[in-house]
């Protein structure tokens, strides 16, 4: 590991703490040149299954991606970094514990808008907007509609297309 100010290798530990429910280690380093402090974390390294794309592409699961698209949906609302950093980790080890190499991109979206519609419902309506491409009003009718049903839009059509325009936000 480097300093992030002065890019030398000999850091020193200073404080370390167990955060978000034993998952992972927060470490307080002190560089041994400039004396400057950061904080790292350190995290168990899961393995989760690989996210096939609705073109077929196959990369892995990315946590921060996920998150990104999390934040935007959660933009101006009340929902804490923390709670979405629990709804990730309890998605994450709902994948692991499935035990599956590949999940599609579009499954992980299903989960994603059915954990958003309990979380808050104005983010549930933003992220499944670009989670199923909704282009007009009518579209954007039924996402509402779903918002009173099962929660996950996998029954939303599009007037255009009934599979996802975007992978984005959903790993």
């Amino acid at each position: 590991m480097r300093c992030p100010f002065c890019e030398h290798t000999e850091l020193r530990v200073i404080d370390s703490r167990a955060v978000q429910d034993g998952n992972s280690i927060r470490r307080r380093r002190e560089c041994e040149r400039c004396g400057r402090r950061f904080t790292t974390f350190e995290r168990i390294e899961e393995n989760l299954p690989m996210v096939v794309k609705k073109d077929g592409r196959r990369e892995p699961f990315n946590r921060e991606k996920l998150l990104n698209g999390l934040r935007l949906a959660c933009r101006k609302r009340p929902v804490s970094t923390s709670q979405l950093e629990s709804f990730v980790d309890s998605l994450e080890r709902s994948l692991i514990a499935a035990g599956q190499r590949e999940i599609s991109s579009r499954s992980i979206g299903e989960k994603v808008m059915a954990g958003l519609r309990h979380i808050d419902q104005v983010a549930y309506i933003r992220f499944g907007s670009v989670y199923h491409a909704v282009e007009d009003v009518e579209a954007f009718g039924r996402l509402v509609t779903l918002l009173n049903h099962d929660g996950t839009g996998s029954d939303l059509q599009s007037s255009s297309d009934d599979q996802p325009k975007s992978d984005e936000g959903s790993s």
